[in-house]
């Protein structure tokens, strides 16, 4: 069964920008995109860049270091869907983010 986990607060990422947080032993980036949350792997396929410093823009995260495009829904690669990052679910209870995780 999945296990929902509070990852940060909303005062904790600015309205159109992403942090990372450690869970376990992965990051995670959760995305504020004009007040919606996202949550996904922290880490570009491609070379490992934080995409969590990348620009958000229309639903989707740009990779800081050569601009591979996510899509902030289903964590697919804009330019190939086959490759993609894992996301995971986010509600937001008050002021807390919380992100779902599968049990492992």
């Amino acid at each position: 069964m999945p296990k929902r986990i509070t990852v940060a607060k909303t005062t904790d990422i600015p309205n159109n920008e992403a942090r990372a947080f450690p869970v376990g032993d992965r990051m995670i980036a959760i995305f504020n995109q004009d007040g919606e949350y996202h949550a996904m792997d922290d880490f570009c396929p491609h070379m490992g860049a934080s995409l969590a410093g990348g620009w958000i823009e229309g639903g989707t995260v740009a990779c800081p270091w050569h601009a591979w495009r996510f899509s902030l829904s289903d964590g697919c690669w804009l330019d190939n869907p086959k490759i993609k990052v894992d996301i995971f679910s986010v509600e937001v209870v008050g002021d807390e983010i919380q992100v779902e995780f599968p049990d492992e």
